[in-house]
């Protein structure tokens, strides 16, 4: 299994942009997918984007298609998700998982899950 670190949350204002990271150690599977995840106090986990290992393929979630944008480095062994347009609903654990991304919640198929940074959004 890979090992996932998270970093960059924050406290941001409103309309602020953070950007986050998601370094991963070991080999990732050309065909899996890295992806992020967040979880609201009270909430069930969601699914944010993925990004797949070989081909650079995309998806994200409709409340957040036009404001994130995740994209990865191979040479890094690194995902990222650039935030932009933050608003107070965003507030969450942001969670980084490498895996085949084919079910739904809670673990969406992923296999290995990093700890997560905390994104706090103010108004």
């Amino acid at each position: 299994q890979v090992q996932l670190v998270e970093s960059g949350g924050g406290l941001v204002q409103a309309g602020g942009s953070l950007r986050l990271s998601c370094a991963a150690s070991g080999r990732i599977v050309d065909w899996y997918y890295l992806g992020w995840f967040r979880q609201a106090p009270g909430k069930e986990r969601e699914f944010v984007a993925v990004i797949r290992w070989n081909d650079g393929n995309t998806r994200y979630a409709d409340s957040v298609k036009g404001r994130f944008t995740i994209s990865r480095d191979t040479a890094k062994n690194t995902a990222y998700l650039q935030i932009n347009s933050l608003q107070p609903e965003d507030t969450a654990l942001y969670s980084c998982a490498e895996g085949v991304f084919n079910s739904g919640p809670p673990d969406y198929g992923m296999n290995s899950w990093g700890k997560g940074t905390l994104v706090t959004v103010t108004s």
